[in-house]
This record gives C-alpha cells, structure tokens and sequence, in this order.
C-alpha cells in the first residue's frame, strides 16, 4: 500500500499534543509510519514535500519531521500530466501546494493521500477522485477494521 502524506500530516506528531484531535491525529501518524517502516506499507516521498518543508523554520521541528519523512521508500515525480491535473484542482479551489501533492499522488497511484488540513479534505472531497483522502486517524481505523 503505498501512503502519500502531505506535510501538515507529516508534522502532525511535533504539534501541541494538547487537544485530543490532534493527540489522536498524532498517534495515528506515528502508527502508519511504523507500519511503513516494518515495510508492510510504502510511504512516499515528494519534491513538492521537499520544497514545504525548506520553508519550515523551526529547525528542530524540521529536522524531527525528516526523521519521520526518511521512512519514504519511493519518489514521485512530476510530470507535464501533474502539473495539468494540479490546475484542474487550482480551479476547483485547492490551494496550490495541496494541488500539487493531490495530482502527484493521484497520477502517481498512491492509495491514499493523508492530510490533518480539514479544508483540503472537505475540498477534494467534492471531487470526482482515483485515490481517497483521509484524515489519518479515519484512514487508519477503517484499514485496521477491514484488517
């Protein structure tokens, strides 16, 4: 399976644990990278998540987001079809760094793309889609349920 997080995922686990939702979204983050570290799934690595995340600049939070980020076994790439797709999202009111990580993952055959950004999801939601968009706390019940 392989699992496309965007970086708002990514980063999940290094925010103010405080608030359930983003307790449970963390811990839920955290188990999927285990799972991809175990190799039963396959996290994938992005330029477009490279370019995010140079703009972090807290650079211990950066670097703990790498640690989880290195867990990444493949690269997708980008590609005229990409960049095509991303605009169609742009349009349809995707803003564009979250354009592009949906058409990459999307043209790329990820299975699903994780996101904790509730307006992306309900965004892509409204649209005719080849690849699910989940929060990670939804994605990783559903998946453990239907085992």
């Amino acid at each position: 399976m392989k699992i496309y997080m965007d970086v708002c995922c990514l980063s999940r686990p290094f925010d103010d644990l405080l608030q359930d939702k983003i307790y449970f979204e963390a811990e839920a983050v955290l188990a999927i990278i285990s799972y991809c570290e175990n190799g039963e799934w396959t996290l994938v690595s992005s330029a477009i998540i490279d370019v995010e995340l140079s703009k972090l600049c807290d650079t211990e939070r950066l670097e703990k987001v790498k640690a989880v980020y290195a867990t990444a076994k493949e690269r997708f790439t980008m590609s005229p079809q990409i960049e095509q797709r991303a605009e169609f999202f742009r349009q349809h009111g995707i803003k564009p760094f979250d354009s592009l990580h949906l058409a990459l993952a999307e043209v790329q055959g990820a299975d699903v793309l994780l996101t904790t950004d509730v307006r992306f999801l309900k965004a892509a939601n409204k649209l005719e889609l080849n690849i699910k968009v989940s929060n990670p706390v939804s994605w990783f019940m559903e998946v453990i349920e239907n085992g």
